[in-house]
């Protein structure tokens, strides 16, 4: 029999050792090694993909010259908002991995999408729920598809047999965390299983030029659970995100080798599945009958999408000893610095009021175009004035009260038009990018947060 050996692996970045260590050397993190079982005396035998599929990828040096720059013919799915997150859709060969947290929909967006596509021949291999589980997820869908296929296994060989039998045209595996390899003597989910199962899959990928989807974990800090190395070995990373208490889901690139990783795909949670939001402005501003202060519109980008989102905030005397500053969507050190701006070059006493700033719809912004709405917001609640509702804003707002320009200023000014706004608030550096007579809003370019103040109160 040939020698088992041991090795220690870092449990945060994946680093191994042929020894304990105290402190990692790639991470910095300290006592994160663990020891695992590595069977290295298996003789890996030929996975047997030659006479997989006739598109399969040759192994030969070739001269750059001699390579065709045509683009590969992808996979459309029916889902629009998939398709414009992965860049046109699903890429033969490619390996996409899907994080999110438990429950979010992940699970179910991937089990609608492969039910759609009744072209194509598709298997699901699933570790954590049975066959039952499936079809009755699959009923509530109400989708019906006679090429697609249930795996419920957790061994790679197996599930590597099972695709020689069926030979199919799309892969999807959930969860990545469950697979187990005969090659690794370690329990699944560990650093070595989630390594060595993700190279078999990336190998099966390449090698016949089939489309494979990983589903994986989060951990409690929202990173994608197993080592660093997944998300290098992968074409694709999708984050799957959004607030629980909210029906509204965000499909975010983090990584594409085949594509633009500035897309964003937005989701509404329903009985009958994931249904796409085509104009989510719309949904993310709140229609009220009477004006009431405190709110504010931003024109944001999210991605290449533009979108008019609702800015609320309240601002009250502070009954303790010290201010509350409570955010919900937005980066409290950037409301921080925009009260600090207000108090310096505006004179408002913000120092002895709790302020409290939320963005409407569960949205997570980080676009600093919204710094002018937030501080219009403030403002409003502050003097108990309510902004006009056919006004909306888009600026960044720097630390001696200057309006800066933002970019791409003119999808904003669409976007703001096409929802029947009468006028935008811009930057006076941008009115400088665009033609003002192709809009039929009117676009008002202002160069300091007091001028801002002069036109709204």
């Amino acid at each position: 029999m040939s020698k088992i050996k041991t090795a220690f692996f870092c449990s945060n970045c994946g680093y191994e050792s042929p020894k304990w260590l105290g402190k990692c050397p790639s991470c910095s993190q300290w006592n994160t090694f663990v020891e695992e079982v590595l069977d290295k005396g298996s003789s890996r035998s030929d996975d047997g993909w030659k006479n997989y599929s006739d598109n399969k990828r040759g192994s030969r040096t070739v001269a750059l010259d001699e390579v065709s720059s045509t683009e590969e013919r992808r996979l459309v799915t029916a889902d629009s908002e998939l398709n414009r997150v992965l860049g046109g859709g699903i890429v033969p060969g490619s390996i996409v991995l899907v994080a999110g947290e438990p429950g979010i929909g992940k699970s179910t967006l991937f089990l609608q999408s492969a039910l759609q596509l009744k072209d194509i021949v598709t298997l699901y291999v699933s570790g954590e729920e049975s066959e039952q589980q499936i079809k009755m997820r699959a009923t509530r869908l109400n989708i019906s598809n006679p090429n697609f296929y249930l795996l419920t296994e957790t061994a790679t060989n197996i599930i590597f047999q099972e695709i020689k039998k069926l030979k199919p045209q799309l892969v999807v595996v959930d969860s990545i965390q469950t697979l187990q390899s005969s090659f690794i003597e370690s329990s699944p989910g560990s650093v070595s299983q989630i390594r060595e199962c993700a190279a078999e899959l990336q190998r099966f990928a390449k090698e016949t030029n089939t489309p494979v989807f990983l589903i994986g974990h989060i951990t409690k800090d929202g990173s994608i659970a197993g080592p660093k190395i997944l998300e290098h070995m992968v074409d694709t990373v999708l984050q799957f995100e959004g607030e629980r208490n909210y029906t509204y889901r965000i499909l975010r690139t983090l990584k594409n080798r085949f594509g633009s990783t500035a897309e964003l795909g937005i989701y509404e949670m329903t009985t009958e599945g994931m249904r796409s939001v085509i104009n989510p402005s719309e949904i993310l501003l709140t229609h009220k009958e009477e004006q009431l202060s405190g709110g504010a519109i931003a024109a944001t980008i999210e991605g290449l999408r533009p979108l008019l989102i609702e800015v609320q905030a309240l601002v009250t005397p502070s009954v303790y000893g010290t201010p509350q500053r409570t955010v919900s969507g937005f980066d409290l050190r950037r409301l921080q610095l925009l009260l600090a701006v207000l108090e310096k070059r505006g004179g408002f006493q913000f120092g002895l009021k709790d302020v409290f700033l939320n963005i409407a719809g569960g949205l997570k912004v980080e676009d600093p175009s919204i710094d002018l709405a937030v501080i219009c917001a403030l403002l409003s609640s502050y003097e108990d004035i309510p902004v006009p509702q056919h006004i909306c804003f888009a600026g960044e707002v720097g630390l001696n009260g200057e309006i800066r320009a933002v970019n791409r200023v003119e999808q904003r000014i669409a976007e703001a038009e096409k929802l029947g706004f009468e006028k935008i608030v811009v930057s006076r550096h941008n009115k400088k990018g665009f033609d003002n007579k192709q809009f039929s809003i009117e676009v008002v370019a202002l160069g300091r947060v007091d001028e801002v103040y002069q036109l709204l109160f």
